[in-house]
């Protein structure tokens, strides 16, 4: 520890601080642009000179390292003067135009230029002006603004992992932008709008609509992917503005992503469901509250009288809050039907009978940064999970050693230590060969069932991936939203499990929603009865949905709405028409996560509990309220609660228990063989759940393209195929029309096709045997 004096206040701080991180210890305060703690240090915007003794000139505080015994001053007249010096240089270009900039409010420069700028300008010659830069539907651009501190190209270099910016020309002519001919599609790029001091880089969709002070600033939490970021959201006249990021270093740091950030469009969307319908002689009519819930009251009891109560079913979306979850499988409970489940993507369910407790990432999320070796199984990563993937990009950096295993191997943008890419069919293979990799260099011995699922695979690549895991103190695999979605999930499950204890990992599940631990916590799932593929493939007479879209939302959308369709009543608990107007007979309109209060159990399994922001749209009524209702009509105990906090009292009387990722003894089976080319989909980021997809911004971004069959040179060779050919795509008797384009991530004999599309939807299931000619 070092000894530093900062204003006349001494402060110990470790060897290889800064003379600002001391200042942060101390509560001093230094004006600073381009300086920021998660970034490198530029030094480049001079704005943070403070006079050290003995030093022949003002030093920058952000780049000058503390000695033992230094002494700073911060507001000594030779630091104020060099302050206000460099303020009044980087007011020479900049335009004095903070009444129409929509950083007018909350900007740096404007708050310090009151305190370090000039009354006047001595500046007597033209200004230059910098043409703005198309960076795509959600960064506008006033380049003429930017005051070249550099945030956004080393949040793009270090954090993103991809210089999408950068600095061009010298001097006066300096300017920041972006590749010839391309935008900035960093599905995190919307924290470059934060990090900008100054109206240079805005939010488009956000762009003129309100002012900074004239909005109120609430706390929530994010309904999308497992991580529970924490959200700020900003509302004007009862309607969401803005969305921007809490800082909580236990989760999501001071980042947020681009679907967290902007899918807030999608509550204001055409689409939204604000009073209650039914469908009378094929056409729906709009209704009240009491006769809709009637009608689904009458529908439930009806079906529970003609044909038993295990003719009913439930679906429940696992981005509902805990209290609808909760809720909506004690309804179901109570009328006698243990046909529940939350879990719409899953194919697999043979390891319920099985699974010790709740599945869940196995560590905090902040932990993730001391690990030294990560397996990550399955995982389209960077989409998937935006910010669990920042965090294992700074941990790399640091050295920890990340290895994949997937169906494409992506360039996740970071260094990784193995990257393989496997065919559904074989990825039973590779993980087992994995394992026996493990056992041999641990002199172990193993079930000879194991030998057999080794079959085929690659030995070497095999090793090379046992190899990193059996080094390094720290370890863990993680098992991402396509094992979980595989058909032989239970036997991945198993066998991660064998290879976590080979070498001491950690092994834990990324989750793919925002209540993938919730739902398991609120007992959203079957006991005895059917789960989700049970339900589809033996069709229930009467089916309650919530939050769920069954074309996009399914592992089979097609096969989803077909059993639906043969149901004689479905209610559906809808925040949207389209969603559910094919299959249902009712829908009742409930309010989506800014409009309800409620819990989300994230990934490490930390309820985080949040308010609504505006008031429900409409007739739009919270969802917890609309089922507590139906239990009363229905004359069912236990649907007293008067407020969501108490309705989660009741599930979280005891905490977040029985976390744990243990799975008993399970029958290895082998993946079907595939003779003909496999499918494999993926879940687009910009498609993963019905808020996203109705976002107009968001799906105007490059990753909301339309679907197209991506497949390896070979394998479109095979085919009869090149890149930019029509083809026509079939399964089961359906076929679509797409593109071929070229993908060297895939295996050989693997098409990579998007699901969770309404292009996609009608080839049903997302992995299997698929059919493929050119047109």
């Amino acid at each position: 520890m070092l000894e530093i004096e900062i204003d006349g206040k001494k402060v110990e701080v470790p060897d290889g601080s800064t003379v600002m991180d001391a200042a942060h210890k101390t509560g001093t305060y230094i004006p600073h642009f381009c300086y920021h703690k998660k970034l490198s240090i530029a030094a480049n915007c001079r704005m943070c000179l403070v006079e050290v003794e003995k030093a022949p000139k003002a030093l920058p505080a952000c780049a000058t390292p503390v000695t033992n015994g230094m002494k700073v001053t911060t507001h000594s007249d030779k630091a104020v003067k060099a302050q206000k010096s460099v303020m009044e240089f980087l007011l020479i270009n900049h335009p004095l135009d903070c009444p129409i900039c929509d950083q007018g409010g909350e900007c740096q420069l404007q708050d310090l230029a009151v305190g370090y700028g000039g009354s006047a300008s001595r500046y007597q010659e033209e200004k230059r002006v910098v043409f703005n830069k198309n960076l795509g539907p959600l960064v506008s651009t006033d380049m003429t603004r930017c005051i070249h501190c550099t945030r956004c190209v080393r949040f793009g270099q270090e954090i993103a992992g991809v210089m999408e910016l950068g600095m061009g020309n010298r001097g006066e002519h300096s300017e920041i932008m972006a590749f010839v001919g391309k935008t900035v599609d960093s599905e995190l790029s919307g924290n470059m709008i934060d990090l900008c001091p100054v109206g240079a880089l805005t939010s488009k969709p956000f762009r003129f609509s309100a002012r900074t002070w004239e909005m109120s600033r609430r706390r929530s939490v994010s309904p999308h992917d497992s991580l529970g970021s924490n959200l700020i959201v900003q509302v004007k006249h009862d309607e969401v503005k803005r969305v921007l990021p809490l800082e909580n270093e236990e989760i999501n740091e001071c980042w947020i992503s681009d679907k967290d950030r902007f899918s807030y469009e999608a509550l204001r969307s055409e689409d939204r469901l604000t009073r209650p319908m039914i469908k009378q002689d094929g056409k729906w009519i709009e209704t009240d509250w009491q006769t809709a819930l009637q009608y689904a009251v009458e529908g439930f009891q009806g079906v529970s009288a003609d044909h038993g109560a295990d003719a009913i079913g439930a679906l429940l979306s696992p981005h509902a809050t805990l209290e609808e979850l909760h809720l909506a499988q004690k309804l179901v409970r109570a009328l006698g039907s243990d046909n529940i489940d939350f879990r719409l993507r899953q194919r697999d369910f043979s390891a319920d009978a099985v699974r010790q407790g709740t599945p869940w990432l196995g560590m905090p999320i902040a932990k993730i940064g001391e690990l030294d070796r990560v397996l990550v199984l399955g995982s389209f990563l960077r989409k998937d999970h935006p910010l669990f993937a920042q965090r294992l990009r700074q941990a790399a950096k640091r050295g920890t050693e990340v290895s994949l295993l997937g169906f494409a191997a992506e360039d996740v943008l970071m260094p990784v230590k193995n990257n393989v890419a496997v065919s559904p069919s074989q990825f039973v293979a590779a993980l087992a060969a994995v394992v026996l990799a493990l056992a041999k260099q641990q002199g172990r011995e193993l079930d000879t069932a194991i030998a057999g699922l080794a079959s085929g695979a690659d030995f070497a690549v095999a090793q090379a991936l046992a190899l990193s895991l059996s080094s390094g103190a720290q370890k863990a695999i993680f098992l991402g939203n396509s094992v979980v979605q595989s058909p032989a999930f239970a036997t991945l499950w198993s066998l991660a499990q064998t290879a976590a204890e080979l070498c001491g990992a950690t092994l834990g599940f990324i989750g793919e929603a925002a209540n993938s631990v919730g739902g398991y916590v609120a007992k959203a799932h079957p006991n005895t009865g059917l789960d989700a593929a049970g339900m589809v493939g033996a069709p229930r007479r009467a089916v309650l949905l919530l939050g769920v879209e069954p074309a996009l939302d399914t592992a089979d959308g097609a096969a989803t709405v077909k059993a639906l369709s043969q149901a004689d009543t479905v209610i559906a608990l809808t925040a949207f028409r389209s969603a559910v107007a094919d299959v249902a007979d009712v829908m009742l309109p409930i309010a989506p996560f800014a409009e309800t209060s409620g819990t989300f159990v994230n990934a490490e399994g930390r309820a985080q509990s949040f308010h609504a922001v505006t008031k429900p749209l409409g007739e739009t009524r919270p969802a917890w309220k609309v089922l507590r209702v139906l239990g009363n009509l229905l004359g069912l105990d236990g649907f007293e609660q008067n407020s969501s906090e108490a309705v989660r009292d009741e599930v979280l009387a005891q905490g977040v228990q029985g976390l744990t990722n243990r799975l008993g003894a399970v029958s290895l089976e082998s993946a079907n063989a595939v003779n003909g080319v496999e499918r494999v989909a993926d879940v687009p980021i910009y498609a993963a759940d019905p808020l996203v997809r109705r976002a107009p911004s968001l799906q105007r971004t490059r990753d909301a393209r339309a679907p197209s069959l991506r497949a390896a040179a070979s394998t479109l060779a095979g085919l009869g195929l090149g890149a930019g050919d029509k083809l026509r795509a079939r399964t089961n008797g359906v076929a679509v029309e797409l593109v071929a384009e070229l993908d060297e991530t895939l295996a050989g004999g693997t098409v990579r096709i998007a699901g969770a599309h309404p292009l996609t939807a009608p080839l049903g299931a997302m992995f299997g045997e698929i059919a493929v000619e050119r047109i």
